[in-house]
């Protein structure tokens, strides 16, 4: 399933959605609002959708969260589902991943699909989710710098200047040996955050941790493979200009860099 969580003036204050969803006089819901950087929207069949079902709320202690079903679309009709509508976003990159955005109006969703059987659940069970989100992503952000140094290493052994390899010069051999000391303490900090994870224990820090620093290890990563490509690193014909613009967004998703930050130090205080 897809999460539908992120809303046009909400972002990161997910406390704050503003989408509704009404019961009707069969118990069931309607769902009216907004929806956002939705990953893989249109083919996806079951969404989990969080969505307020107390009017009198304005914090996190009136959302719900339902698996909501829908008929799967395509390029030509993204949402053929009663009661949804929207397009695709253009992104900068990650294009394997194609964003949308939502909009639900009187969206029908069956009573027996509100998570957990009681309204008002829905925020504890997504912050349940994000240990393992957070991990996710720094593996993720620790295979697109690994992907850097690949094409860096390769393309500074093939290309020759002043009759001599690039990763002869050493500028570019502490680029690189940077590089791959910066990832292999991303990589072995998921690892660890993974494995708490798979053993039951409480590893939000950790998954904080290596979220953010596995997204900056990558941009770093990108950003100093560029360099070592020279111009024909800002040529699209070079997979390394790709690599960057993949790089950008792990800083983003899954809690921005400053959510991160906020997470880990308020566990530290603990």
């Amino acid at each position: 399933p897809t999460a539908v969580f992120t809303e046009p003036n909400t972002g990161s204050d997910l406390g704050s959605l503003r989408t509704r969803a009404v019961k009707d006089i069969n118990g069931d819901y309607k769902v009216t609002g907004n929806k956002t950087w939705i990953t893989h929207a249109s083919r996806t069949h079951v969404m989990t959708l969080l969505a307020r079902t107390d009017p009198d709320s304005t914090d996190h202690r009136g959302l719900s969260m339902f698996l909501a079903e829908k008929i799967p679309g395509d390029d030509e009709k993204p949402f053929p589902t009663e009661g949804m509508s929207g397009g695709e976003i253009e992104v900068l990159g990650y294009r394997g991943m194609k964003e949308y955005e939502i909009a639900f109006d009187n969206f029908q969703v069956k009573k027996d699909n509100l998570l957990g059987g009681e309204e008002g659940k829905g925020f504890r069970q997504l912050m349940k989710t994000f240990e393992s989100a957070r991990i996710q992503t720094a593996a993720r952000a620790v295979g697109v710098a690994q992907q850097a140094i690949d094409l860096s290493f390769q393309y500074a052994i093939d290309r020759k200047q002043f009759g001599k390899a690039l990763i002869k010069f050493p500028r570019v051999a502490s680029k690189l040996a940077m590089m791959a000391v910066e990832t292999t303490i991303a990589r072995q900090l998921t690892y660890y955050s993974a494995f708490e994870k798979d053993n039951d224990r409480r590893c939000d820090l950790e998954a904080g941790m290596a979220k953010l620093l596995g997204a900056r290890v990558a941009w770093a990563a990108a950003d100093n493979g560029l360099q070592i490509h020279g111009g024909n690193g800002f040529a699209l014909e070079y997979q390394i200009s790709r690599v960057l613009c993949d790089a950008r967004i792990l800083n983003i998703f899954e809690g921005a860099a400053e959510i991160q930050a906020q997470v880990i130090t308020r566990r530290l205080m603990e």
